[in-house]
């Protein structure tokens, strides 16, 4: 009776579950698999013949922690150089960055290094950032070691895994990771909270609430 009353205190359901949204950007080089960690994510495909992508792509999806779901807006940039300057537009004002190398490839591995200086030096100072090592699934052909890059991301304080977007390994894991590290109470500020209660995320919602709190 008490908790479901018309007149009790304010939202009942609010104290239980609180919202937090966060925006979050990938940058990494092209083809190294940033839309198709994305995809797995959101909608838990993989897309062998995935096209390119131009300028960026939003998508949206949700993780559950505790009594806590934090919403991400995601992201995801083109990785041709001609896309370059376009980059701080999106990553401007992100809390969070996925930052994707592709494990066969040691020159995107460098290139993720690049980006990473680039967030250190013009984003947000208390951005979340996190390194993809990201074609795991073809391990036999590795040429970035997993303790260089693990070594690189403690030394620079990021977050690391790596993950196979094909498989599915570790891709909602990292996300999870990097919903963890977010401030809970960032979002519920009055300013804040308004600017979010202004996006239209319907759709998007509709399947992050399902996969948030039905499966992967």
């Amino acid at each position: 009776m008490s908790s479901r009353g018309s007149g009790g205190r304010s939202n009942g359901t609010l104290p239980q579950t609180k919202i937090c949204q966060f925006k979050l950007v990938l940058l990494g080089d092209m083809a190294v698999g940033k839309s198709s960690l994305v995809l797995r994510f959101v909608k838990g495909q993989f897309d062998e013949f995935q096209e390119t992508t131009i300028g960026a792509a939003f998508l949206a999806q949700s993780v559950c922690l505790d009594d806590t779901t934090v919403k991400f807006e995601i992201w995801d940039t083109a990785g041709q150089e001609r896309y370059h300057s376009l980059a701080p537009m999106y990553y401007r004002g992100a809390q969070a960055a996925i930052v994707v190398f592709d494990i066969t490839k040691p020159e995107t591995f460098e290139r993720a290094k690049a980006w990473v200086k680039e967030l250190q030096r013009q984003a947000s100072p208390n951005i979340v950032i996190a390194l993809a090592g990201n074609k795991a699934d073809l391990a036999e052909k590795r040429l970035v070691e997993y303790e260089e890059a693990q070594t690189y991301a403690e030394d620079t304080g990021l977050l690391f895994m790596e993950t196979s977007a094909k498989t599915a390994m570790n891709v909602n894991e990292l996300f999870l990771a990097i919903a963890k590290k977010m401030p809970k109470t960032d979002t519920q500020n009055p300013t804040h909270a308004a600017r979010h209660r202004g996006v239209n995320l319907q759709d998007p919602d509709a399947q992050s609430t399902r996969a948030c709190c039905g499966g992967n």
